[in-house]
């Protein structure tokens, strides 16, 4: 273990030691009220460990790690039907089913650890290792094997730190990139950010918010999310259903359970047609960062009323309004993301496979499991 440096795997909310949210305070996602939500509403083939990191007994690191089993998964995603799809889903079942992640393996971006002190990449590198190496040895005890183990989801300058540190051996990947939206400081409302498209991105705007005239939205209440929690499921499940590629799906309780336990700092919009709940898209505020979270959409009415593209605007009204510094979009539908004023942000993660023989090849491997992408990015700004 890294000189000082200990740490110690919790498996339940309770056994956190104190001083946690407190070391968390930077990122939402890393506090008690969203892990107990991973606690109580985490995919059925999910397992999270909450890791806690200490320098002479005292905790200056949480960290999070999640197993997944893929064996348990109805689906990859059905968006693609192509022989690449289909060999794709037989390499993750056979010889990458038994998944770990050092990281949110549900969310886009740098979520997987907190310090409370400067640290240097060296150290996080070691210590993300051991911990990775401790829950391989815990599942080798369970008589499962793990097969591969990634670190996920680092900026440029974090990813090249980690691979000039203790990451150099591991196979750096770089899946879609995150669209981040940095919202300007001058924009006080939604017709301020309107009024800075160019003609042809503000007359789609114009276009989508005609589209959205017969339809109400509105935050949506404990009591209503609970009242609509089958509908809700139903729609996300559409949604991530159709996706090019899926790990998990969440539980249908997730929306619900995330109400519960985070109060106003999580918000699901509902979006009516004669009174039938026919979308929704549900943000987390994080500090200064808005993050959006899952959506569901009625797929009929999602392309007669512009729906997504909608809820893009509404959610990017709603950080404007409240004067967010800038909206994480997260990875998929690139190319309407960016019509909005997204940007790419490209972020890596780290692989490593445990069969040695595999991971020698896991370069030339892993880039034919990856889902084609081809997308224009798009400029909407004058």
């Amino acid at each position: 273990m890294t000189q000082n440096f200990t740490f110690s795997i919790y498996q339940t909310v309770q056994d956190l030691p104190q001083k946690w949210d407190e070391v968390a305070h930077s990122n939402a996602f890393l506090q008690i009220p969203y892990l107990q939500v991973l606690e109580r509403s985490a995919p059925t083939n999910m397992e999270c460990f909450y890791i806690g990191i200490f320098e002479n007994k005292n905790l200056i690191g949480v960290a999070l790690a999640q197993y997944l089993n893929l064996n348990k998964l109805e689906s990859f995603g059905e968006r693609d039907k192509c022989l690449k799809t289909h060999i794709r889903n037989f390499v993750f079942k056979n010889f990458a089913s038994h998944a770990l992640f050092l990281g949110n393996n549900m969310i886009t971006g740098q979520n997987g650890f907190a310090f409370s002190k400067e640290m240097d990449f060296n150290s996080i590198s070691k210590i993300l290792l051991n911990c990775a190496q401790e829950l391989i040895i815990y599942f080798k005890k369970k008589n499962i094997k793990i097969h591969i183990a990634s670190f996920k989801d680092f900026y440029k300058n974090a990813a090249n730190q980690l691979k000039d540190d203790g990451f150099a051996s591991f196979y750096e990947f770089n899946t879609q990139p995150n669209m981040i939206f940095e919202l300007h400081e001058n924009w006080k409302s939604e017709a301020d950010y309107v009024n800075a498209f160019s003609k042809k991105y503000r007359d789609q705007y114009k276009r989508a918010r005609k589209k959205l005239e017969e339809i109400t939205f509105r935050e949506l209440t404990l009591e209503e999310i609970t009242k609509n929690e089958a509908r809700i499921y139903q729609l996300y499940h559409y949604v991530a259903q159709n996706a090019p590629f899926n790990t998990f799906f969440l539980a249908e309780n997730h929306f619900t359970t995330f109400k519960q336990q985070c109060g106003d700092r999580f918000v699901l919009v509902g979006y009516f047609l004669n009174e039938n709940l026919i979308g929704f898209h549900s943000l987390l505020l994080n500090t200064t960062v808005l993050e959006t979270y899952f959506l569901g959409y009625d797929d009929q009415v999602q392309k007669e009323k512009m729906l997504y593209l909608n809820m893009l605007y509404n959610m990017t009204a709603f950080g404007i309004e409240h004067a967010f510094k800038k909206i994480i979009f997260g990875r998929t539908a690139l190319e309407i993301k960016s019509s909005i004023g997204a940007q790419p942000i490209q972020m890596s993660g780290f692989i490593f496979h445990t069969n040695p023989l595999i991971n020698k090849y896991m370069s030339k491997i892993f880039p034919k499991l990856e889902p084609t992408l081809k997308w224009q990015q798009r400029h909407p700004f004058r």
